[in-house]
């Protein structure tokens, strides 16, 4: 069972860099799979590694400030500025990339995703 573990992360990984280099932040990437198999461990290792800064919204324990900035996108600037500041990381445009883990129990982000990916500014 472990081999087969270490194959779907290598190839997740390697689909993961294939998605970055070619589809240039016009896409948003989702990863599914069956729970606890360590999906939200490789999409921050590699945000760590393949990104300049990352920011992780896990939405099954955020605060409710979080939560509630995705009640109104209407100004991207605004929520992008929130996020560095409650997060304490700086993003930096076409280097960042923002992950949002357990985004069903938010629909309003999972809403907002086509949103951010059309502004272009981090990938998600």
């Amino acid at each position: 069972m472990e081999d087969g573990l270490i194959y779907y992360r290598r190839k997740l990984y390697n689909t993961m860099l294939k998605w970055k280099s070619e589809r240039n932040g016009d896409t948003a990437l989702l990863i599914q799979g069956a729970r606890r198999i360590g999906k939200s461990t490789i999409a921050e290792e590699f945000a760590r590694n393949e990104y300049k800064s990352y920011i992780l919204i896990d939405f099954s324990k955020v605060s409710k400030e979080v939560s509630d900035l995705f009640n109104d996108i209407s100004d991207l600037n605004y929520l992008f500025i929130r996020l560095q500041f409650i997060y304490q990381i700086q993003l930096h445009e076409r280097e960042s990339v923002i992950i949002f883990d357990e985004v069903q129990l938010q629909p309003l982000a999972r809403q907002a995703i086509k949103h951010l990916v059309k502004d272009h500014r981090y990938d998600y």
